[in-house]
């Protein structure tokens, strides 16, 4: 039987270096973690269906869409999945201070949430612009 597996190119394929090896998405994955374990628990009840939900949609979508666009063939197709991650980070930082002033959260889970989402957002920016070194 033939095998019908579809692989990458040898001469461009390193089985040890993926997405998950990026800075970019390993910073994104530590806000994903932070916001599932610091700031969700502390929603009411009530945010269940509303910001809760509004959360992690934005939280998965950052680092989802960092893999998407890595997978991506084309240079310029990447980074328009990287763009939609950092408006994401974005959104986040929009959802933290949300919990702040809704009094889900205090000062000090605010200032690490966007400790993280800034360092998250410095490096995706840089690995765009690398990208777009790339393109020319």
């Amino acid at each position: 039987m033939e095998n019908r597996s579809i692989r990458q190119p040898g001469e461009f394929y390193d089985e040890n270096k993926d997405f998950t090896t990026l800075d970019v998405w390993k910073k994104s994955r530590e806000v994903k973690l932070f916001f599932y374990k610091k700031v969700i628990p502390n929603l009411s009840a009530g945010e269940k269906y509303n910001l809760k939900s509004q959360i992690k949609r934005a939280a998965i979508s950052v680092t989802a869409n960092i893999a998407e666009g890595y997978g991506r063939f084309h240079y310029q197709e990447g980074i328009q999945f990287y763009r939609i991650a950092r408006a994401s980070l974005y959104e986040l930082k929009d959802h933290l201070i949300s919990c702040f002033d809704l009094n889900f959260i205090d000062d000090t889970i605010q200032k690490e949430g966007i400790d993280l989402i800034e360092a998250a957002k410095i490096t995706l920016n840089g690995y765009i612009n690398y990208v777009k070194s790339k393109c020319k």
